[in-house]
Protein backbone atom coordinates (compact mmCIF):
# COMPACT_ATOMS: atom_id res chain seq x y z
CA UNK A 1 0.00 0.00 0.00
CA UNK A 2 2.89 2.41 0.68
CA UNK A 3 4.13 2.33 -2.94
CA UNK A 4 0.57 3.03 -4.09
CA UNK A 5 0.39 5.97 -1.67
CA UNK A 6 3.70 7.24 -3.08
CA UNK A 7 2.26 6.95 -6.62
CA UNK A 8 -0.72 8.99 -5.49
CA UNK A 9 1.47 11.76 -4.06
CA UNK A 10 3.66 11.83 -7.18
CA UNK A 11 0.63 11.94 -9.43
CA UNK A 12 -0.92 14.89 -7.62
CA UNK A 13 2.40 16.73 -7.43
CA UNK A 14 3.07 16.37 -11.16
CA UNK A 15 -0.51 17.26 -12.06
CA UNK A 16 -0.55 20.49 -10.05
CA UNK A 17 2.99 21.48 -11.15
CA UNK A 18 2.09 21.00 -14.83
CA UNK A 19 -1.25 22.75 -14.33
CA UNK A 20 0.69 25.72 -12.92
CA UNK A 21 3.39 25.66 -15.62
CA UNK A 22 0.96 25.27 -18.53
CA UNK A 23 -1.12 28.34 -17.84
CA UNK A 24 -1.74 30.10 -21.13
CA UNK A 25 -0.74 33.45 -19.67
CA UNK A 26 2.68 31.99 -18.80
CA UNK A 27 3.30 30.16 -22.08
CA UNK A 28 1.65 32.59 -24.54
CA UNK A 29 1.25 35.94 -22.77
CA UNK A 30 -1.25 37.92 -24.84
CA UNK A 31 0.33 41.32 -24.15
CA UNK A 32 3.73 40.03 -25.22
CA UNK A 33 2.35 38.63 -28.50
CA UNK A 34 0.58 41.89 -29.37
CA UNK A 35 3.58 44.03 -28.47
CA UNK A 36 6.15 41.90 -30.31
CA UNK A 37 4.02 41.85 -33.44
CA UNK A 38 3.64 45.64 -33.25
CA UNK A 39 7.41 46.11 -32.86
CA UNK A 40 8.19 43.79 -35.77
CA UNK A 41 5.71 45.53 -38.05
CA UNK A 42 7.45 48.80 -37.17
CA UNK A 43 10.82 47.12 -37.92
CA UNK A 44 12.07 47.79 -34.39
CA UNK A 45 14.28 44.74 -34.22
CA UNK A 46 16.44 45.81 -31.25
CA UNK A 47 13.37 46.66 -29.18
CA UNK A 48 11.90 43.28 -30.14
CA UNK A 49 15.04 41.51 -28.94
CA UNK A 50 14.99 43.41 -25.64
CA UNK A 51 11.30 42.55 -25.13
CA UNK A 52 11.95 38.85 -25.83
CA UNK A 53 14.85 38.78 -23.38
CA UNK A 54 12.74 40.46 -20.70
CA UNK A 55 9.94 37.92 -21.02
CA UNK A 56 10.38 34.49 -19.45
CA UNK A 57 7.80 32.69 -21.57
CA UNK A 58 8.56 29.79 -23.94
CA UNK A 59 7.20 31.75 -26.90
CA UNK A 60 9.60 34.62 -26.20
CA UNK A 61 12.61 32.28 -26.24
CA UNK A 62 11.49 30.88 -29.59
CA UNK A 63 10.80 34.28 -31.12
CA UNK A 64 14.09 35.67 -29.83
CA UNK A 65 16.07 33.18 -31.91
CA UNK A 66 13.97 33.93 -34.97
CA UNK A 67 14.29 37.69 -34.57
CA UNK A 68 18.05 37.35 -34.15
CA UNK A 69 18.06 35.81 -37.64
CA UNK A 70 16.26 38.87 -39.06
CA UNK A 71 17.51 39.60 -42.57
CA UNK A 72 18.35 35.95 -43.26
CA UNK A 73 16.53 33.65 -45.66
CA UNK A 74 13.10 32.41 -44.69
CA UNK A 75 14.40 28.82 -44.49
CA UNK A 76 17.11 29.78 -41.99
CA UNK A 77 14.63 31.63 -39.78
CA UNK A 78 12.15 28.77 -39.93
CA UNK A 79 14.84 26.19 -39.15
CA UNK A 80 16.08 27.95 -36.00
CA UNK A 81 12.53 28.54 -34.81
CA UNK A 82 11.69 24.86 -35.28
CA UNK A 83 14.84 23.80 -33.43
CA UNK A 84 14.16 26.04 -30.43
CA UNK A 85 10.47 25.19 -30.65
CA UNK A 86 11.24 21.49 -30.22
CA UNK A 87 13.17 22.25 -27.02
CA UNK A 88 10.35 24.40 -25.67
CA UNK A 89 7.79 21.73 -26.60
CA UNK A 90 9.86 19.23 -24.62
CA UNK A 91 9.72 21.62 -21.67
CA UNK A 92 5.92 21.82 -21.94
CA UNK A 93 5.70 18.02 -22.11
CA UNK A 94 8.03 17.58 -19.12
CA UNK A 95 6.73 14.94 -16.67
CA UNK A 96 3.58 14.33 -18.76
CA UNK A 97 4.59 10.77 -19.67
CA UNK A 98 5.37 10.18 -15.99
CA UNK A 99 1.65 10.42 -15.28
CA UNK A 100 0.96 7.61 -17.74
CA UNK A 101 3.68 5.51 -16.11
CA UNK A 102 2.31 6.19 -12.63
CA UNK A 103 -1.17 5.11 -13.75
CA UNK A 104 0.20 1.83 -15.09
CA UNK A 105 2.46 1.18 -12.12
CA UNK A 106 -0.21 1.85 -9.50
CA UNK A 107 -2.57 -0.58 -11.25
CA UNK A 108 0.13 -3.25 -11.31
CA UNK A 109 1.07 -2.60 -7.68
CA UNK A 110 -2.56 -3.12 -6.71
CA UNK A 111 -2.67 -6.41 -8.59
CA UNK A 112 0.65 -7.47 -7.09
CA UNK A 113 -0.71 -6.79 -3.61
CA UNK A 114 -3.79 -8.85 -4.35
CA UNK A 115 -1.74 -11.75 -5.67
CA UNK A 116 0.59 -11.62 -2.65
CA UNK A 117 -2.44 -11.61 -0.36
CA UNK A 118 -4.00 -14.54 -2.17
CA UNK A 119 -0.75 -16.52 -1.94
CA UNK A 120 -0.67 -15.83 1.79
CA UNK A 121 -4.32 -16.93 2.17
CA UNK A 122 -3.79 -20.16 0.24
CA UNK A 123 -0.67 -20.84 2.27
CA UNK A 124 -2.71 -20.62 5.46
CA UNK A 125 -5.50 -22.77 3.95
CA UNK A 126 -3.03 -25.48 2.95
CA UNK A 127 -1.93 -25.84 6.59
CA UNK A 128 -5.47 -26.28 7.94
CA UNK A 129 -7.58 -29.42 7.75
CA UNK A 130 -10.91 -27.61 7.93
CA UNK A 131 -11.28 -24.14 6.40
CA UNK A 132 -13.63 -21.61 7.95
CA UNK A 133 -15.38 -19.78 5.05
CA UNK A 134 -15.62 -16.49 7.01
CA UNK A 135 -11.84 -16.41 7.58
CA UNK A 136 -11.31 -17.19 3.90
CA UNK A 137 -13.70 -14.42 2.81
CA UNK A 138 -12.06 -11.94 5.20
CA UNK A 139 -8.62 -12.75 3.82
CA UNK A 140 -9.74 -12.39 0.22
CA UNK A 141 -11.45 -9.11 1.06
CA UNK A 142 -8.24 -7.79 2.60
CA UNK A 143 -6.22 -8.86 -0.45
CA UNK A 144 -8.59 -7.01 -2.79
CA UNK A 145 -8.04 -3.72 -0.96
CA UNK A 146 -4.73 -3.28 -2.76
CA UNK A 147 -6.41 -3.68 -6.15
CA UNK A 148 -8.98 -1.11 -5.13
CA UNK A 149 -6.28 1.28 -3.90
CA UNK A 150 -4.22 0.81 -7.07
CA UNK A 151 -7.21 1.53 -9.31
CA UNK A 152 -8.22 4.49 -7.13
CA UNK A 153 -4.85 6.04 -7.93
CA UNK A 154 -4.59 4.87 -11.55
CA UNK A 155 -7.95 6.12 -12.79
CA UNK A 156 -7.57 9.78 -11.73
CA UNK A 157 -3.91 9.72 -12.81
CA UNK A 158 -4.93 8.58 -16.28
CA UNK A 159 -7.45 11.43 -16.42
CA UNK A 160 -4.72 13.86 -15.26
CA UNK A 161 -2.45 12.51 -18.00
CA UNK A 162 -5.03 12.98 -20.75
CA UNK A 163 -5.92 16.47 -19.54
CA UNK A 164 -2.33 17.71 -19.20
CA UNK A 165 -1.28 16.07 -22.47
CA UNK A 166 -4.15 17.76 -24.32
CA UNK A 167 -3.38 21.12 -22.74
CA UNK A 168 0.29 20.83 -23.66
CA UNK A 169 -0.49 19.80 -27.24
CA UNK A 170 -2.90 22.71 -27.61
CA UNK A 171 -0.32 25.24 -26.37
CA UNK A 172 2.36 23.79 -28.65
CA UNK A 173 0.04 24.10 -31.64
CA UNK A 174 -0.72 27.73 -30.77
CA UNK A 175 3.00 28.47 -30.40
CA UNK A 176 3.63 26.97 -33.84
CA UNK A 177 0.93 29.19 -35.35
CA UNK A 178 2.38 32.35 -33.76
CA UNK A 179 5.88 31.42 -34.85
CA UNK A 180 4.85 30.81 -38.45
CA UNK A 181 3.13 34.20 -38.47
CA UNK A 182 6.34 35.73 -37.19
CA UNK A 183 8.40 33.99 -39.87
CA UNK A 184 6.13 35.45 -42.52
CA UNK A 185 6.37 38.87 -40.87
CA UNK A 186 10.18 38.72 -40.81
CA UNK A 187 10.21 37.48 -44.40
CA UNK A 188 8.04 40.41 -45.51
CA UNK A 189 10.62 42.87 -44.22
CA UNK A 190 13.58 41.44 -46.11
Amino acid sequence: MFPILLCSILSLTIFFERLWALQKKKVLPRNFIVEIEHLLRAEKIQESIVLCKASKSPISRILLKGIQKYGKRRDEIKEIIEEVGRREAAYLDKYVESLSTIASVSTLLGLLGTIAGMIKIFGVISLQKAVNPSILAGGISEALYTTSAGLSVAIPTLIFYRFISGKSDSLILEMEEYCMRMVELLKERQ
